[in-house]
């Protein structure tokens, strides 16, 4: 006898959505079909990176060179101050990582020196400009890797970053294979510091004779990047001591914050970036 689901004197339950489906209180799941649909793949990363643009863009002040403009006359106003002669005193705008029109701009203001830190960007960033510049003259500040030592010669008017033996004796391979010279100053690590590059100051005379002797370099002069968080007067002290008695009369140091300092302690070139051109640009990652 098939078994009777409505008992006797009792109907089943029918709800307003559907006949014996419990009653469900509150806001209901709308079907996959009419959820909103799924942002792409990549998408909350690119609006991330879309913001910090914006945000970077907006925060940019206009290059126009009075900002270039500016960082000359407080130089000469310096040398000034230090009995110098503002000529002689060289401005090396900085551009790693800076924006193209923002190059352009202080290649515009009369800027010619400039300094970068990696060989690479130099490169695709300068190739097509040196063209159009005759008296455009780069210089590789940054830390340079002994098996790029060709392409430096070959692309830089001077590497002020000599600090080894095994880079010198490249540089010196390829000047005589390239029959070119490019300038050449000695990195000094003044601070000591062990994630810096550099030769330490109880090292620098050695050095700079072995460049002279064992290798036939014609070193110009000293660099040196003071620590961050010491007074940078006496590393700029030190820096022009060790030129001194070494016979050399070029000094590359003094940054955006302290190169009035350097100036009045002989620098004779100051390699400023972000007071010439402003921030950096920030990195693709952000």
């Amino acid at each position: 006898m098939p078994i009777n689901h409505h008992r006797a004197g009792r109907q089943p339950v029918q709800h307003a959505h559907g006949i014996g489906q419990p009653l469900r209180i509150g806001k209901q799941p709308q079907p996959r079909s009419a959820q909103r649909p799924l942002p792409p793949a990549g998408f909350h990363e690119r609006c991330i990176v879309s913001v910090g643009l914006l945000r970077y863009r907006g925060s940019m002040s206009e290059i126009d060179g009075s900002a270039h403009a500016a960082i000359l006359a407080r130089i000469a106003a310096a040398a000034k101050q230090a009995g110098r002669d503002p000529a002689a005193v060289r401005l090396v705008a900085v551009s790693k990582q800076q924006l193209p029109e923002r190059v352009a701009a202080v290649l515009a203001a009369g800027q010619r020196l400039f300094g970068e830190n990696r060989v690479q960007e130099a490169i695709q960033r300068w190739t097509p400009l040196k063209d159009q510049h005759a008296d455009l003259q780069l210089r590789l500040i940054g830390p340079l890797q002994s098996n790029k030592a060709k392409d430096a010669v070959a692309f830089f008017d001077a590497i002020d970053s000599v600090d080894r033996d095994k880079l010198a004796r490249a540089l010196a391979d390829e000047i005589q294979r390239q029959a070119k010279t490019p300038a050449l100053l000695i990195q000094i690590n003044t601070g000591e510091e062990p994630q810096k590059a550099g030769v330490l100051p109880a090292e620098a005379d050695a050095f700079i004779k072995a460049c002279r002797t064992d290798y036939g370099l014609d070193i110009k002069g000293l660099m040196a990047i003071p620590p961050q968080d010491e007074e940078p007067a006496m590393h700029f002290a030190l820096l022009a001591k060790i030129a001194a008695r070494n016979g050399l009369s070029e000094l590359s140091m003094g940054m955006s914050g302290d190169f009035e300092t350097a100036i009045r302690f002989g620098a004779t070139m100051v390699r400023v970036g972000s007071a010439v051109f402003g921030d950096r640009a920030p990195p693709p990652n952000l």
